[in-house]
Parts: structure tokens; C-alpha cells; sequence
């Protein structure tokens, strides 16, 4: 069973970037889809952002299409959300995934994942 730790989130102006990371040990995590989930005080959980190898499979939400961008690090067990040019709508509880193994396709239910971390704080002020 893959754990999952997030990290990098915290509290910026709106326009700024952001980074988050997810760190992933407990089992092999190469051939893992991974995922990015976020969810909004009183809203439900939203798909941000999926990728299963490095580059493969690359998938995002339409509110964050052309702003976010999601990397993987098979070498460190890592897994990073770049935030680009964010809005007060950005603000969120931000989740990193553990997917489908092994398997080519485009994850962007919740049901496709596992294995989630304790999730990470983003708040942009306007």
C-alpha cells in the first residue's frame, strides 16, 4: 500500500504560482496513474489533474487547463502540481491520488483512486 504526503501548500495573493508536492513511498510508484484532486468549503471534490508515466496520459480539469501543470520524479517517489497564475476559485483543500496500475487511460474520477494523502491548504487571496 502506497502512503502519500502532500506538501507545499499556503497562502498567496491572487496571480502568484505555487507549487505542491506529494511524496509517495510504501510500495513501487513508477507504473502508479496519480492524480490531483481539490475540494472547496461546501463543494464537492474536483479533478485537477492526472498523469500516469512521466509525460503519458496527461489529463486536467477545465478550470485549471493552461494554468496548472503536473510532473512526476520516478527517481525521488515524487509527484508536483505547478500553480500558475491563481485565483481567489483556486482555494481549496488540494489531494494528491494514488491510481490505476500498470494501466493506460485518462483517470479523472475519484473512484479511479485508492489511495489519497491528508491533503494540503491553498488559499488566494484576492
Amino acid at each position: 500500500q502506497v502512503q502519500l504526503v502532500e506538501s507545499g501548500g499556503g497562502l498567496v495573493q491572487a496571480g502568484a504560482s505555487l507549487r505542491l508536492s506529494c511524496a509517495a513511498s510504501g510500495r513501487t510508484f513508477d507504473d502508479l496513474a496519480m492524480g490531483w484532486f481539490r475540494q472547496a468549503p461546501g463543494k464537492e471534490r474536483e479533478f485537477v489533474a492526472t498523469m500516469w508515466r512521466p509525460g503519458v496520459n496527461v489529463a486536467y480539469g477545465d478550470s485549471v487547463k493552461g494554468r496548472f501543470t503536473i510532473s512526476r520524479d520516478n527517481a525521488k517517489n515524487t509527484v508536483s502540481l505547478q500553480m500558475g497564475r491563481l485565483k481567489p476559485e483556486d482555494t481549496a483543500v488540494y489531494y494528491c491520488a494514488a491510481g490505476p496500475e500498470g494501466r493506460t487511460g485518462v483517470w479523472r474520477r475519484e473512484s479511479d483512486y485508492m489511495t489519497w494523502g491528508q491533503g494540503t491548504q491553498v488559499t488566494v487571496s484576492s
